[in-house]
C-alpha cells in the first residue's frame, strides 16, 4: 500500500482521528490518549501502533511513560492531496459556471 493510502487507512478510524486531534494540542502520554475512550488498553495500543506506521505520530520513552508526538509531515501528503482535489473540483466548477451562464445570455 502506498503511503498516501495508509494514511488515509489510518484517518478512516474515528477513535484515531480523536487521537490524532488530541495530539494537535500537544504531545501526551499513552494514557493521556487513553483516557477520553472507553475501550482496553491493548485497542489503544494498536490504534497508536497503527498511526506510527502511518508516520502519524511517533512514540518516546520518558522514564516508565510512553508520550506521543504528531508528526506533522505525516499529515502533509494528506493534506496535500486533497488541496489538489479541492482546486481541481473549484475550476472545474467555475468551468460549469461560465457554460451556464453563457447559456442563460442566448
Amino acid at each position: 500500500m502506498d503511503q498516501l493510502s495508509t494514511v488515509f487507512s489510518a484517518l478512516a478510524d474515528p477513535t484515531r482521528r480523536a487521537i490524532i486531534a488530541r495530539l494537535c494540542e500537544g504531545d501526551a502520554t499513552v494514557g493521556e490518549l487513553a483516557q477520553p475512550f472507553d475501550i482496553s488498553a491493548p485497542a489503544i495500543s494498536r490504534h497508536i501502533k497503527v498511526l506510527e506506521q502511518a508516520d502519524l505520530i511517533e512514540r518516546t520513552t520518558e522514564a516508565q511513560w510512553r508520550r506521543c508526538r504528531l508528526k506533522e509531515e505525516g499529515l502533509e501528503a494528506a493534506s496535500d492531496w486533497l488541496e489538489e482535489q479541492r482546486e481541481f473540483w473549484l475550476a472545474s466548477f467555475e468551468r460549469l459556471n461560465k457554460l451556464l451562464m453563457q447559456g442563460d445570455d442566448k
